[in-house]
């Protein structure tokens, strides 16, 4: 696989992952009806320690992302994509400790 088409893949999962957690905290925001902007609602999340739910719940767009590349026939993108989603995973599973 061309490392350069895993490095792209790569930073859409990581990118991907940072939309969808903007993207939880701003519904959260207004689900709640707080007026609070997406940065103080991740702030509470981390001093509260749900913060790592919400990081799995912005991994949701790398599975559209993931999905987006196999249909294109782009195997190695896809791969960049499932790393970035592994990563993001063990991320995740180290803040909980």
């Amino acid at each position: 696989m061309d490392k350069k088409e895993i490095l792209i893949g790569s930073l859409v999962g990581f990118a991907a992952n940072f939309i969808g957690l903007v993207l939880v905290g701003f519904l959260m925001a207004k689900f709640y009806g707080r007026s609070d902007g997406v940065y103080e609602v991740l702030k509470v999340a981390g001093s509260e320690n749900f913060i790592g739910k919400l990081i799995s719940l912005g991994a949701i767009l790398n599975l559209i992302c993931f999905f987006f590349f196999l249909r294109k026939n782009q195997e190695a993108r896809a791969a960049g994509v499932l790393t970035a989603t592994v990563l993001i995973a063990v991320f995740t599973f180290l803040i909980k400790l």
